[in-house]
C-alpha cells in the first residue's frame, strides 16, 4: 500500500496518472475524494482514539482476508508491520484468517415471512494459541469483526459485552465496526476496477 498522501484504492488497483481506470475515477472526484477521506479518517486519524494504528492495520488485514482478497490483506499486513507490530502479530492475523475462514451470510430474521430464508451458520471464537499472541483487546475485535462480515442479522448489543469487557469503549467500537464496513466497500471497489482493467 503507498504512502499516507496516495489514494489507496488507486496504489491497490496499480492505477497510474492518466490511464483509462484515472479517467474513470476521475468523472467520480467527489466520491474518489471521500473514499480516501475515509481511509484516513480510520487508519490514519489526525487525533487517534484508544483504538491504536496495529489494531487498526490488524482488523483491516483480518477483515480482507476473510473476504478472500489477499492481495488487500497483504497490503494491510504490510502496513501492519510498518506500524511496529511483531512479526508474531503478523503471523497470528494470517493463523486467524485461517480459522476463521468459511461462507455465509448466516443468521436469523425477526419471526416472519423472511425467516425461511435463515441459515445457521459458526461463530467465530479464536483459538488459544492465536488469542494468545493477539491479546485481550484485538481477540474480541476479531470475533466481532467474524460476526459483521459473516452473520449481520445477528449483530446486537448483547454481542458486543466481550469487546466491552476488553476494554473497549463505545466510541471504540464505533470505529472497529466503521473499519469493518469500510473494508467491505473498499474491496469491492477494487475488484470492479480490477475486472475493468482485466485483472484479477
Amino acid at each position: 500500500m503507498a504512502g499516507s498522501d496516495a489514494d489507496v484504492i488507486d496504489a491497490l488497483v496499480g492505477i497510474t496518472p492518466g490511464s483509462a481506470l484515472d479517467a474513470i475515477r476521475a468523472r467520480r472526484p467527489e466520491a474518489r475524494a471521500q473514499a480516501q477521506a475515509t481511509y484516513h479518517a480510520l487508519f490514519a486519524p489526525e487525533a487517534p482514539s484508544n483504538v491504536t494504528a496495529q489494531e487498526r492495520f490488524a482488523v483491516g488485514a483480518f477483515v480482507a482476508g476473510l473476504h478472500g482478497a489477499t492481495a488487500i490483506a497483504a497490503a494491510y499486513a504490510a502496513r501492519l508491520g510498518e506500524s511496529g507490530a511483531s512479526a508474531a502479530l503478523t503471523e497470528a492475523v494470517d493463523a486467524a484468517v485461517k480459522e476463521a475462514k468459511t461462507h455465509g451470510p448466516y443468521g436469523s430474521y425477526p419471526a416472519g415471512p423472511l425467516s425461511r430464508e435463515d441459515t445457521a451458520g459458526p461463530l467465530y471464537r479464536v483459538g488459544a494459541v492465536t488469542r494468545r499472541t493477539l491479546g485481550p483487546r484485538l481477540a474480541p475485535a476479531f470475533e466481532h469483526a467474524h460476526m459483521l462480515v459473516f452473520h449481520p442479522r445477528d449483530a446486537a448489543p448483547p454481542s458486543l459485552r466481550a469487546l466491552l469487557d476488553a476494554g473497549w469503549s463505545t466510541t471504540d467500537i464505533v470505529t472497529l465496526s466503521q473499519i469493518v464496513a469500510f473494508l467491505s466497500f473498499q474491496i469491492r471497489v477494487v475488484i470492479g476496477l480490477r475486472t475493468l482493467a482485466g485483472r484479477p
